[in-house]
C-alpha cells in the first residue's frame, strides 16, 4: 500500500473552497519535490472537466495530461478538513488526497485509495481523528478491515480436497490484506480440525495481519472456515461452531445468510433466500481504449453513462480478476485499476438491462470523454442469458496472435496447492494473456494467473486442461506450460 508519513499529511486544515484546498494540496506537493511548479494549473483545470469527488467525503484532486510532465515523483499529499469543504453538486469533501503520478502509476495508487476509502467507516475515521498514526495506519489498509465480507465466502467449489478450499481460502485473505505469505505457506501445511457435521476449521500462528474468517464450501456440502486473527476478539463468534445446530446450518446457507448469523442477526441461516424477480441477465464484455486506462475522468462518465437506468449493473476487470463491483460507484470503477487493452465485463439485471449495456458499449467504444485510436484484439460482445442459468465467462475469439494448446495432469493428487502455485508462477513469465478451462468439466475459461481459480476447477489426475494464450509470448508460454506439466509441477 502507501508509503505515508507526517511529511505527506495535514491533519486539522481548514479551506473556504475546493479551490483554496487544491492550491494548498499543490504547494505541498511543491514542496515535497513531487512536482515543479504549474502543476496546480492542471490540478484546477481536471475539475472543470470532471469532479474529483470520489464519494464518502473523499475527493482526490490531481493533474492533466497536459501537466504530467510537471511530475519529478509519484507521490500523495493530505489535506483533512474536518469542517469540511464544498465540492459541488451538493458534495462535501472532509479529506483531500492530491495526486502527483507519472504515466500508469496514479492507476495503481487510485485502486489501493479507493480499495481503503470504498468502507465507509474507514472514511469517517480519516475526516475526524487526530491522530497521526490511526489516520497513516487507516489510510494504509492496516486497520477497519471487516471480520466478515463477501468477498472472503467461496460456495460451490468443485473440488472435494480440503486443501484446496484452503488454498481458496487463504489467497483471498492475502489478497485482502488481513495475512501474508507466512500465513500461506503455513496453512496449506496444516491439517484443518474436524469440528463434525462436514465443518472443519484451520488457523495459523504466522503473518496475521487483522482478524478476518474466510469459508469455502464445495458442492458435496463440506465447509472449510479459515480463521485469521491478531487479537483475541474472535474467540465469541469462534465458540459458535462447536455447537452441532450451528454447525449443520452451513451445509446450505447463502452468502448473506452465512454473515448474517455470524454477525448474530439471524439464528435460521436455512431460511430460504428471496430471489429476485428478474427474467434475464445482458452481459457485456468489453475492451478500454484509453490511452491512460480508466483514471478519475473516464470512470465518472462511465458512472454516468450508466446511471440513467434502473437495472442493477456490476462490472469486473477480467485481467485482474476482480470481484464484481458496482458500475454505478466511481469508487467502484476507479478501484478496478483498469489499463489500456483490459477487458472488462458487465452484467445488467433489470427491465432496462439491454439498453444499459448497449450504452456502456457505445460510451467505452467513443472513449469516455477522451480521443482513442487503439483497435481491441477481441471484439466487444453482448449476451442474454437466463438469470437460472449459471453465467458463462465469455470464451476468446481467435485472433492471428493466440494459441491453444491441451495437456493431461499426471500428478497423482491433481492440481492442489503446491502444483497450482507451481503452474501460476510459470504462467506469470509470460507477456500474455492466458486462460485455462477444464475440459472433463466444461468449465468457463479463467485467468491462469490466478492461484484462487487454478484450484478452483478441480483438477484431478487424468483431467484434460485447455489452455489458451494471446500475445506475442503465446506461443512459448504454452511450450513452457507444457513443460512444467510433463515435468510435474513440482511433485
Amino acid at each position: 500500500m502507501l508509503n505515508l508519513s507526517a511529511k505527506n499529511i495535514r491533519l486539522n486544515g481548514s479551506a473556504n473552497s475546493k479551490e483554496e484546498v487544491i492550491r494548498l494540496v499543490a504547494a505541498e506537493l511543491v514542496a515535497n519535490g513531487n512536482v515543479t511548479e504549474g502543476y496546480e494549473t492542471g490540478m484546477l483545470a481536471r475539475e472543470t472537466q470532471t469532479s474529483t469527488f470520489l464519494g464518502n467525503g473523499i475527493a482526490i484532486p490531481h493533474g492533466t495530461l497536459d501537466t504530467r510532465d510537471l511530475v519529478k515523483e509519484t507521490g500523495v499529499q493530505i489535506i483533512q478538513v474536518p469542517q469540511g469543504v464544498e465540492w459541488g453538486e451538493g458534495n462535501k469533501a472532509y479529506v483531500v488526497i492530491g495526486i502527483a503520478a507519472k504515466s500508469d502509476e496514479h492507476l495503481t495508487l487510485l485502486r489501493q485509495l479507493t480499495t481503503v476509502l470504498s468502507d465507509e467507516e474507514a472514511a469517517a475515521t480519516l475526516a475526524k481523528t487526530q491522530n497521526l498514526d490511526e489516520f497513516i495506519a487507516v489510510l494504509s489498509g492496516k486497520k477497519n478491515l471487516p471480520t466478515l465480507s463477501p468477498e472472503l465466502i467461496s460456495l460451490n467449489v468443485e473440488s472435494s480436497s480440503l486443501i484446496t478450499l484452503s488454498a481458496i481460502n487463504a489467497a483471498k485473505l492475502q489478497e485482502q490484506g488481513y495475512v501474508s505469505q507466512a500465513f500461506i505457506s503455513d496453512i496449506i501445511s496444516n491439517t484443518a480440525l474436524n469440528l463434525g457435521n462436514n465443518l472443519f476449521i484451520t488457523d495459523s500462528a504466522k503473518g496475521n495481519q487483522a482478524n478476518g474468517l474466510a469459508v469455502a464450501r464445495n458442492t458435496q456440502g463440506q465447509t472449510l472456515v479459515t480463521v485469521a486473527q491478531t487479537d483475541n476478539s474472535l474467540q465469541p463468534l469462534l465458540t459458535q461452531f462447536l455447537k452441532a445446530d450451528v454447525r449443520t446450518q452451513f451445509a446450505n446457507a447463502t452468502v448473506a445468510q452465512i454473515i448474517a448469523f455470524l454477525k448474530g442477526e439471524t439464528n435460521e441461516v436455512n431460511a430460504p433466500a428471496t430471489l429476485t424477480s428478474l427474467s434475464s441477465q445482458v452481459i457485456g464484455t468489453f475492451t478500454i481504449r484509453n490511452e491512460n486506462g480508466l483514471h478519475a475522468r473516464p470512470s465518472a462518465l462511465l458512472v454516468q453513462a450508466v446511471k440513467p437506468f434502473t437495472s442493477k449493473i456490476t462490472v469486473e476487470n477480467l485481467d485482474r480478476s476482480t470481484l464484481p463491483a458496482s458500475a454505478k460507484s466511481a469508487m467502484r470503477v476507479v478501484a478496478l485499476g483498469a489499463s489500456k487493452g483490459h477487458r472488462l465485463r458487465f452484467i445488467a439485471e433489470g427491465d432496462d438491462a439491454q439498453q444499459a449495456i448497449e450504452a456502456l458499449q457505445k460510451a467505452i467504444a467513443e472513449g469516455l470523454g477522451e480521443s482513442v485510436s487503439f483497435v481491441p484484439e477481441v471484439e466487444d460482445t453482448i449476451e442474454s442469458v437466463a438469470v437460472s442459468a449459471p453465467v458463462q465467462e465469455e470464451v476468446s475469439v481467435p485472433t492471428e496472435n493466440q494459441k491453444e494448446a491441451t495437456f493431461v495432469i499426471r500428478n497423482e493428487h491433481g492440481l492442489h496447492a503446491r502444483p497450482s502455485a507451481v503452474l501460476v508462477n510459470e504462467v506469470k513469465k509470460f507477456n500474455a494473456k492466458i486462460e485455462v478451462q477444464n475440459v472433463d468439466k466444461n468449465s468457463p475459461l479463467v485467468s491462469a494467473k490466478s492461484l484462487m481459480k487454478i484450484v478452483a476447477l478441480g483438477v484431478t489426475k487424468g483431467t484434460t486442461l485447455r489452455f489458451v494464450a494471446i500475445g506475442d509470448d503465446a506461443e512459448a508460454a504454452l511450450a513452457s506450460i507444457g513443460a512444467a506439466i510433463e515435468a510435474g509441477l513440482g511433485e
